[in-house]
């Protein structure tokens, strides 16, 4: 199946095909923060050791699909105050990253399992932060009830899909940490800063599903 040339254009029906033929093939080359930092690729393969699972929930909103992201808290010990989507390690008593997943989104923010249609699971984005992160895909029922657990979560919002798959909306931003410059994405929206490991995997899978470049990322040589 083709992507439409208008990305406002996909509907739920749509996107399902899209994600059943693209999204969960193996992978032929690991993917991670390093895709735009080559040249930490060693460095973040080998600290990337704790596995990890996130929902991308994409909303079935009839005229358009939506996806759920969350703005952290500034108290949590890892990302604090980022924009991030419901996730979180994989317990010892969880299933696999689909259990994580709908776990963690249950307790961040009260989102139904019932209300959600698992699609399947993407290939691992590593982390320098230490993480193997297990992307779970799925559709959700229009309008959820949501509520956001505020011992992790400041509020709860969503960006248009179309939004995260057009690629004029990813930047590449800089940052000199620990003496070398380091570079990240960033898609803000609105009032909302989307960067990071976050707009790292939203790179993830924009590229699997519209069968872009793994290579490249923002105009950097990867």
């Amino acid at each position: 199946m083709q992507i439409p040339a208008n990305l406002h254009d996909l509907d739920a029906a749509g996107f399902r095909a899209l994600a059943d033929a693209r999204l969960f093939e193996p992978a032929t080359e690991p993917m991670g923060d390093f895709a735009i930092n080559p040249e930490y690729r060693d460095w973040v393969m080998k600290q990337a050791t704790r596995p990890a699972a996130v929902l991308i929930p994409v909303v079935d909103g009839g005229d358009a699909l939506s996806v759920i992201l969350t703005k952290r808290t500034e108290r949590l010990a890892s990302h604090s105050g980022q924009v991030a989507f419901p996730g979180g390690k994989i317990d010892k008593d969880d299933g696999g990253p689909v259990e994580a997943a709908l776990r963690e989104a249950n307790e961040e923010i009260g989102l139904d399992a019932g209300r959600v249609d698992v699609l399947g699971v993407m290939p691992e984005y590593l982390t320098g932060s230490g993480y193997r992160i297990s992307p779970v895909v799925a559709l959700v029922e229009e309008n959820p009830q949501l509520t956001a657990n505020r011992d992790e979560v400041e509020y709860i919002f969503e960006v248009p899909l179309a939004f995260l798959l057009d690629t004029t909306n990813h930047r590449v931003g800089s940052r000199v940490f620990q003496g070398r410059r380091r570079h990240y994405l960033e898609m803000p929206y609105g009032e909302h800063y989307i960067w990071g490991v976050t707009a790292g995997i939203i790179k993830h899978f924009q590229q699997r599903l519209t069968g872009g470049s793994a290579s490249g990322w923002g105009g950097r040589d990867g």
